[in-house]
């Protein structure tokens, strides 16, 4: 099919995003975890995709997408991110301000590297415990076959 405009450069497939949040949310019901949202994003913050288990609180979206953008925003994961930061709470308070509320750095927002440990996206996930949302979040991309970053 002709195209009619510029395609823009993909990082990740949509079928690469779908493997992630399936192989997630199979996750989550595999160890019994509460229902989960799960959303990929391409480099540039977007959204590729994004689910909501059934029963999930409709806030955990918003929650997924700051943890993702987190990550993107900080080139590791949004659970390190807290962790470094644990005696600045201004300076994440002033990075949330800052972002819109699109930066949460507690644990769920995982980078998604290429072979060359280049960041190609981020998946965020919300629902159980930050350890159980990240360990959610590092299953997908590995079953996408996928590199996951969490620090260099």
């Amino acid at each position: 099919m002709a195209q009619n405009v510029y395609l823009t450069h993909r990082t990740l497939s949509l079928k690469q995003a779908r493997t992630i949040i399936d192989a997630a949310l199979a996750h989550a019901e595999t160890h019994e975890l509460n229902p989960l949202t799960v959303t990929v994003m391409d480099t540039s913050g977007c959204p590729i995709s994004s689910d909501r288990a059934d029963g999930c609180a409709v806030m955990r979206l918003a929650v997924a997408h700051g943890k993702a953008k987190a990550a993107l925003g900080y080139g590791v994961s949004s659970g390190t991110i807290g962790e470094r930061n644990q005696e600045r709470p201004a300076f994440l308070s002033a990075v949330a301000s800052a972002s819109g509320g699109e930066f949460i750095p507690v644990a769920g927002g995982v980078l998604i590297l290429d072979e060359q440990d280049q960041v190609i996206g981020a998946v965020g996930v919300s629902g159980d415990s930050s350890v159980n949302d990240e360990r959610a979040a590092i299953a997908g991309i590995e079953a996408a076959e996928l590199r996951v970053g969490i620090a260099p």
